[in-house]
């Protein structure tokens, strides 16, 4: 496996300094592929296509992020430690959140985010009520916040936008469940 991981490295590496220079929709396989030295055939063992790349750059770097608050297993944690890894990396977070193609990083975040958020409001909604429905409209509801916080011009500090995003949450959730009563 270290191979497989140094190759895919090689990719996600050429495709972050391929965005550097143009948007994610005029970049090829065959670009991500020549910048650093591969063949397509090299590519497609390890990806369908750029946007599966992009999901694994995702999930292999912010599964390697050394902020990443595994002792707390607090109720936000994982929240917490995405917004400051998407901060931290926001040049590339800001070119991959506006891609809103089939396969795309968002539909990608939102399903890892599913479970978790199910979890959550699990805690705050009884589970009777809890329909798929409510769960992935939080998901949803995440992704776009997070996506316009990064967006925008000059994006808060995470220790700013991630309490804002918290009462959010909890008040929509008490809505739901208020309404449900």
């Amino acid at each position: 496996m270290p191979d497989s991981n140094i190759t895919k490295k090689a990719l996600a590496g050429a495709l972050k300094e391929l965005l550097n220079d143009k948007p994610f929709g005029k970049i090829s396989v065959g670009d991500i592929c020549e910048k650093c030295g591969m063949n397509r055939k090299s590519f497609y063992y390890h990806f369908k296509d750029k946007y599966d790349l992009v999901n694994w750059i995702f999930d292999y770097e912010f599964g390697t992020y050394p902020k990443l608050n595994t002792a707390e297993k607090g109720k936000w944690t994982l929240l917490e430690d995405v917004c400051s890894y998407m901060y931290e990396n926001k040049s590339f977070y800001r070119k991959v959140l506006r891609i809103n193609e089939q396969n795309c990083f968002s539909e990608h975040f939102a399903e890892i985010l599913f479970p978790r958020v199910r979890m959550r409001l699990t805690e705050m909604i009884d589970d009777e009520q809890l329909e798929d429905m409510f769960v992935r409209f939080f998901c949803d509801a995440i992704v776009c916040a997070i996506k316009r916080w990064l967006l925008e011009r000059e994006p808060m500090h995470p220790d700013l936008f991630i309490p804002k995003l918290k009462i959010l949450f909890v008040r929509s959730a008490d809505m739901i469940k208020n309404m449900a009563e």
